[in-house]
């Protein structure tokens, strides 16, 4: 399995357009590592955990082509993980050649918010409809969380997230002969059903990418913070969910108390973590 991060950041990117706190300053500065495009990552060649307003950028810088992707899972709707606009190039208007079949992967109530979007800029009027399936060449599947199912190889289990209970946003595993990464972005405190199913379903995880959008002792609530962070990870381990060597990335990181990649990574590597970056190739 090779997992690519196309983008490692919160909603707002990092730094933000708008902002001169020292943090934002300093990523001008840096540039590199510290300059984070909203959070999306590639399976393989593949398979597309969001598809957010970043991909097409992240694509182009990393040799990834989008064009291949034939799998998408999608954690929610929020507009940080996923922009319609990239959907319209999928329509006849737009002349785009051999345009491959591709399955999209949800909770219902975030396919239904994604449908209304792709509406306001286009006219693709509902994703469920036929129409919706021989203009884009697209299949939707709604997903029940913690019923296993499988997605070309990879074997795909659906976790419930409180990051956004409207849309029921979802958190994923992935195996692949007996590899299993866990992708943990947007949660709070992960819900106890979601602990119940890594017991329930026997999981054991190779790699663990979860949310830090907050830094150490920040929080405006909505996300984990780095404390929640080292907890959740404690937990993880104390429950025998952890292979061993497993590797732990944080990512959907934030300017809020997250400091520049050298000086989070090195606060990271004292409780055993790393820290995601753009490019970061697995």
């Amino acid at each position: 399995m090779k997992l690519t991060f196309l983008g490692t950041a919160a909603a707002t990117s990092y730094p933000l357009a708008f902002c001169r706190c020292n943090y934002c300053n300093q990523a001008r500065k840096t540039g590199g590592k510290d300059f984070r495009k909203r959070s999306s990552i590639i399976i393989n060649d593949d398979l597309l955990i969001d598809m957010g307003p970043d991909i097409m950028s992240a694509s182009f810088m990393y040799n990834k082509s989008i064009a291949d992707i034939r799998y998408c899972l999608q954690t929610h709707s929020h507009s940080d993980h996923f922009d319609a606009s990239h959907f319209i190039t999928r329509t006849p208007e737009y002349m785009g050649i051999d345009i491959p079949p591709l399955q999209l992967y949800g909770s219902e109530e975030t396919l239904r918010k994604m449908s209304e979007m792709l509406k306001n800029v286009s006219d693709v009027n509902d994703l469920f409809g036929s129409d919706a399936k021989t203009k884009l060449n697209v299949e939707i599947f709604p997903v029940k969380t913690l019923q296993p199912f499988k997605v070309g190889k990879y074997e795909i289990v659906a976790f419930p997230s409180d990051h956004d209970l409207s849309v029921k946003s979802l958190l994923y595993s992935i195996k692949e002969d007996g590899f299993t990464v866990f992708y943990g972005t947007d949660t709070d405190n992960l819900t106890d059903e979601t602990w119940y199913g890594f017991r329930e379903l026997n999981m054991h995880f190779d790699i663990v990418i979860l949310d830090h959008t907050y830094g150490p002792d920040a929080d405006s609530g909505g996300h984990l913070n780095a404390n929640r962070f080292i907890e959740h990870i404690r937990k993880m381990k104390s429950d025998h969910l952890l292979a061993d060597n497993a590797r732990i990335l944080a990512t959907h990181i934030s300017h809020e108390g997250n400091p520049s990649h050298a000086e989070l990574s090195k606060y990271a590597e004292k409780f055993g973590y790393e820290i995601a970056y753009d490019g970061l190739v697995i």
